[in-house]
């Protein structure tokens, strides 16, 4: 049953309430109208708990904008959700449409640093953040008693003698639950062998990252990427408060995943509200998703962090086939991906999940 107002409730019981379930939640599709988003199609979510998102359709299906009773607990970067058409491909160009919000998904050829891969000319992290939906269904309905919300679309990477790949996402929600889920499933619709490279850059801000806030998480090992990261090691999992120009750090986490295969991470904040507390887990499955970057970016003005579960690192294809790691799809072949992303409400919440997590260690 829903979960709704202190209380459970069956579809009949809410339905003599209300004459349009929206008086509770659900999705709305609608059209962005001003500055360097205006065209942009989105998807409106309320699941009725005080969870809300918007879905980007024109960028990749992926979230922007995530919020719990009024809380924001997504990064909104200064650029917005621009339009792709502004999309600048080369190099860092992806940073000047770089949305943040909840989800920005990289790949699905490339993900990670620009370079040159075997004479190819790479931009940072990839395509997939800035190609539109096609065939989108948004929906909703009942099903013993629980009640479902839904989009669905398909987006594909293409070029005339090259890849054609597709992603078929569906981002969905349940009414009364403060979480979602994407499920995605990536296609080689072409002839050939083509490289494949997933990377979900998911971004949490304030008030949901401020300072004292930690990454609690099933890791084996912390590594930083470089030298910039390093003197960041042994207080990677805390964050501070924003200063003024710091260089953002990324530490890889090998994570151990619990009996069914999952790993779990989350971001807690335990002083949020007065010692109220607010915290955020996302789940992934480990053997789609072997890799985990954190990246740390306390800069004044960008202040944020990154949970990114992948399957690649994030310094370039041209590393990765250096190293050995870079994945391929085969003609016909098919992966599918499943993330979660829920709330934990309060200190009781983050210290249950906390608490399964480590146990894991």
């Amino acid at each position: 049953m829903v979960q709704l107002f202190g209380r459970s409730w069956t579809e009949q019981e809410i339905k003599k309430y209300v004459g349009s379930l929206s008086q509770i939640g659900g999705v709305r599709l609608s059209v962005l109208d001003d500055g360097n988003s205006r065209g942009v199609r989105v998807a409106d979510f309320e699941t009725g708990s005080g969870l809300s998102f918007t879905v980007l359709l024109d960028r990749g299906m992926d979230i922007g904008a995530a919020k719990f009773k009024g809380a924001s607990l997504s990064w909104e970067s200064t650029v917005g959700p621009a339009h792709p058409h502004r999309w600048e491909k080369g190099g860092l160009g992806w940073l000047r449409t770089f949305h943040g919000g909840l989800v920005a998904g990289c790949g699905m050829t490339s993900a990670g640093a620009p370079c040159v891969d075997q004479g190819e000319e790479l931009g940072l992290h990839g395509r997939l953040n800035h190609l539109s939906a096609s065939n989108v269904w948004a929906d909703g309905g009942w099903r013993n008693d629980e009640y479902e919300m839904w989009v669905r679309g398909r987006m594909r990477e293409t070029v005339i003698f090259g890849e054609n790949i597709t992603l078929a996402r569906r981002v969905s929600a349940n009414m009364g639950e403060s979480r979602l889920f994407i499920r995605d499933v990536v296609a080689n619709e072409g002839m050939t062998t083509t490289p494949h490279m997933m990377l979900y850059h998911i971004n949490f801000g304030f008030p949901l990252l401020a300072e004292g806030a930690e990454l609690i998480g099933p890791s084996k090992t912390v590594t930083p990427r470089d030298e910039v990261a390093a003197p960041g090691l042994d207080h990677h999992n805390v964050y501070e408060a924003p200063i003024v120009g710091y260089a953002e750090q990324c530490f890889y986490h090998d994570m151990a995943a619990d009996a069914d295969g999952f790993v779990t991470v989350l971001l807690a904040n335990r002083a949020y509200n007065n010692g109220e507390g607010l915290g955020v887990y996302i789940k992934y499955r480990q053997a789609e998703l072997p890799r985990f970057t954190q990246w740390k970016n306390v800069m004044a003005g960008h202040y944020t962090t990154g949970f990114e579960p992948a399957n690649c690192w994030v310094e370039g294809r041209d590393k990765d086939r250096e190293r050995g790691i870079l994945q391929f799809l085969e003609p016909g072949e098919e992966r599918e991906y499943m993330i979660e992303i829920g709330v934990l409400a309060n200190n009781a919440e983050i210290d249950a999940a906390a608490a399964r997590v480590k146990a894991l260690l």
